[in-house]
């Protein structure tokens, strides 16, 4: 039953239950139904809803009034990406008789975006290749825009940039990676990341953790296949090594290549200087460097659970 009136003349239907004409119809926004709540009558089914679209693409959880149109939106650019472009005509009725396009784009993505976006790209690119997650890519993107945006590094290329952000974030969530690695992953080179590094803590004024030698060692021990035992000797090695100041001014990429050698030439799984300076990124002299600092009181770093294959007396003396 539909009925109603208006005092301006104009009459509107109204959905009304037949039986109880002045209840207030309770609608069922899941099935699409119209229902009285004194009968339980379905008197409407199949109701368009007009409201807002259930789902939403912001950021911000507590909206009451959901976006219903538009890709998910990228905080990191600008303009809440809600830009149209028009492709480019291929019929007769898309060109005038001067043979001009009718349809053009009134707004492009503004040069800042482009180059934000092409940093962003180039950012997951490199974080796919060392297999880094989702969590430090969304760092190193923020920490690019704050960069970019203060433009307090003018001059210094966005890739060079990006790499060096990369670089950061990686530090800052407790999983570093080393500059060869990340080196290895752009077109930039060591020498250069290193120096956006240090300007952009300066710029953003923040900082890092200092780096050890049990932020490599899981790492480097897996990738070269060595169990764990092995892995626990090396980690062991090197924290005591670095505790007595046998290693002062040494790295700790180098001194944890060395110790994961000392370990493994004391166990069943032998690992070479070039196997370990391969996975380590350093040079096979700088690893027998370390090595001859901790040799001499090699009988005191090993931790006292440690099966050994061959003695510390038979190690090899470089």
């Amino acid at each position: 039953m539909a009925s109603s009136s208006r005092g301006d003349g104009l009459s509107l239907p109204r959905v009304t239950c037949p039986n109880h004409p002045e209840a207030c119809l309770v609608e069922d926004y899941r099935a699409g139904d119209m229902i009285c709540p004194e009968c339980g009558l379905v008197v409407g089914d199949r109701v368009i809803d007009v409201g807002s679209e259930w789902r939403t693409f912001s950021n911000e959880k507590a909206l009451k009034d959901p976006s219903r149109v538009g890709d998910a939106q990228n905080p990191l650019l600008n303009g809440g990406d809600l830009t149209t472009m028009i492709s480019k005509g291929t019929g007769a009725a898309s060109f005038d008789e001067f043979g001009n396009s009718k349809y053009q784009n009134r707004r492009t993505m503004s040069s800042s975006d482009r180059a934000m976006l092409n940093a962003f790209k180039e950012i997951t690119t490199m974080a796919d290749r060392i297999n880094l997650p989702r969590n430090i890519v969304d760092r190193t993107n923020n920490l690019f825009k704050q960069v970019y945006e203060q433009k307090s590094l003018k001059g210094r290329a966005n890739d060079a940039i990006a790499s060096a952000c990369l670089y950061i974030a990686c530090r800052q969530e407790g999983v570093p990676r080393t500059f060869k690695e990340i080196c290895a992953v752009s077109r930039i080179s060591k020498k250069e990341i290193g120096r956006c590094f240090k300007l952009i803590l300066k710029a953003l004024e923040t900082n890092v953790d200092l780096i050890t030698t049990g932020d490599f060692m899981s790492r480097f021990c897996s990738n070269l296949g060595l169990p764990k035992q092995v892995q626990i000797a090396a980690t062991y090695i090197a924290r005591k090594a670095v505790e007595t100041d046998l290693v002062p001014g040494r790295s700790p990429i180098s001194v944890a290549a060395a110790a994961i050698y000392m370990a493994s030439q004391a166990s069943a799984e032998k690992k070479t200087q070039k196997e370990i300076g391969d996975i380590a990124g350093v040079a096979d002299v700088t690893i027998r460097q370390s090595y001859r600092l901790i040799y001499p009181r090699a009988a005191e770093l090993f931790p006292p659970d440690f099966k050994f294959d061959t003695p510390v007396e038979k190690l090899p003396q470089l």
